[in-house]
């Protein structure tokens, strides 16, 4: 299939490979078995299992435009992006440390955008959510008070009050945390504080939400590393959250993705990985 997906993008705007390959190794492009009905422009197709497959095509273009939105706040302060369900929690403290917005992770109070008396009270001008289901609270009062939406919307979410969809996996803590990361990535960009053509030096890994088991692990496993004499090596208190980027385009399929604007060819077949292919 060839690309045409990107064709409005400018060429600066475009995505490179390297892009593709990471949001199909965190599963960006997997949906759910159900689907809402305003779900179906972004969804490319169903795989063999009853599972939607989006389009990762518009994923793309919707980031672009998102974070073309959060720009234009002229205050940075004045854009809050929510999370109630643990996934994302520290996907949004990650995005409001690096872009100066507000963050809200954990339990939305109601009233928070509505009812003044209450001490945590915000007037914000622009809504990131990260799930409309799990934040469906924070979504209805921005539709009392007029607040724009920007949320990530799986397969088989709703719509109502959302301005800007972001097609994307909310249920992964690898997905969620690469559509913040690319998200922040973007807006630093336009904002011109991170040079377009030089890579991001914050590693996507801190936007990874990690348990509390796995951090006891990982110290333990290091501790014993230096008794041991050994130095843990660096990033490798990762290495069992982080999918090998490699590793996990081969489990889409053997399937060739070329750069922008070349051929994508399907060899193996599979459907997840001709989501790649329709860009």
């Amino acid at each position: 299939m060839s690309s045409s997906a990107f064709a409005a993008l400018p060429a600066i705007l475009q995505p490179k490979e390297e892009d593709i390959q990471m949001m199909l190794s965190a599963g960006v492009h997997t949906g759910t078995q159900n689907s809402d009905s305003a779900m179906e422009d972004y969804i490319w197709r169903r795989n063999k299992s009853g599972v939607h497959i989006l389009n990762i095509g518009k994923t793309w273009e919707k980031i672009m435009l998102a974070a073309r939105v959060i720009v234009a706040i002229e205050n940075p302060e004045d854009v809050v992006a929510i999370s109630a369900r643990p996934w994302g929690m520290r996907a949004v403290l990650k995005f409001a440390h690096y872009t100066g917005a507000q963050s809200i992770a954990g339990r939305f109070t109601p009233g928070t955008f509505t009812n003044q008396i209450t001490k945590q009270f915000r007037e914000p001008r622009l809504l990131i959510a990260t799930d409309p289901r799990t934040d469906s609270q924070a979504v209805r009062e921005s539709s009392y008070v007029n607040i724009p939406v920007i949320a990530l919307c799986d397969s088989d979410s709703p719509l109502q009050h959302v301005d800007i969809a972001i097609p994307a996996n909310n249920k992964g803590k690898h997905s969620i945390g690469l559509i913040y990361w690319l998200l922040a990535r973007e807006v630093l960009r336009l904002r011109g504080s991170v040079p377009r053509y030089a890579d991001w030096d914050v590693p996507v890994d801190l936007f990874f939400h990690r348990d509390i088991e796995d951090l006891k692990r990982t110290e333990d496993e290091q501790a014993a590393k230096m008794d041991g004499g050994d130095a843990a090596p660096v990033g490798g208190m990762y290495d069992d959250v982080i999918p090998d980027v490699g590793a996990g385009v081969a489990d889409v399929g053997d399937d060739a993705i070329a750069a922008s604007g070349q051929e994508w060819a399907a060899a193996g077949g599979d459907e997840d990985a001709g989501a790649a292919a329709q860009w």
